[in-house]
């Protein structure tokens, strides 16, 4: 029997341009939409949701192989930090 491999990350972004929690949305929709369009991957904001200027961000990712599951995983990280109008200053993975 073959097992399911998940892998998930928290990435939490700086946004110095964001003025309002509008401001933010518009930033978090983005980022949401452009990794959805792009991969199979489940994404949204978990936490700091009331803070301005944060951003924080989980992403989920579902494998029947590890290796791949982590590969998978490494990929949406590296793009969503290339694609987001923000700094990241966390990213924590847990497998």
């Amino acid at each position: 029997m073959n097992g399911s491999f998940v892998a998930a990350a928290e990435l939490t972004f700086y946004l110095p341009q964001a003025a309002s929690l509008k401001g933010k949305r518009q930033v978090r929709r983005s980022i949401i939409e452009k990794t959805r369009h792009k991969f199979n991957a489940s994404i949204a904001e978990i936490d700091t949701q009331d803070v301005i200027q944060t951003l924080t961000i989980g992403i989920a990712v579902v494998s029947g192989d590890a290796a791949h599951r982590q590969n998978m995983l490494d990929e949406v990280v590296r793009f969503v930090e290339a694609n987001a109008d923000a700094e990241l200053r966390r990213c924590f993975h847990w497998l």
